[in-house]
């Protein structure tokens, strides 16, 4: 993409992102824990890293006013309606990727 000029690759970038959101939107039954076992991010992350993005603009972002654009609904009413509670075995494989990631990084 290195080709394409900064407001270009920029647009892309933001419909792919939108794209992600429709997916995730689409796919409530994938819950955070898995993202996090798979992938180790979710969709709170999303909401972090969009905040974060604006603080590096000097736009005025809350986490709650992300989290809500993310989950396309209050996060409360989203948890509420599809976040199953996290099994042992996915608490277990949450657990061990996190030591996996911890003796990566030291």
């Amino acid at each position: 993409m290195q080709h394409l000029d900064d407001a270009t690759r920029t647009q892309l970038e933001a419909a792919a992102f939108r794209r992600l959101l429709r997916h995730l939107d689409a796919n409530k039954d994938v819950q955070n824990i898995d993202l996090m076992i798979l992938a180790d991010f979710c969709r709170n992350c999303l909401s972090k890293w969009l905040v974060a993005a604006a603080d590096e603009q000097g736009a005025e972002l809350d986490y709650e006013t992300a989290r809500d654009y993310v989950y396309g609904m209050p996060y409360e009413e989203w948890k509420a309606k599809y976040q199953l509670k996290a099994t042992p075995e996915q608490l277990a494989a949450f657990e061990e990727r996190q030591a996996r990631k911890q003796e990566s990084q030291a």
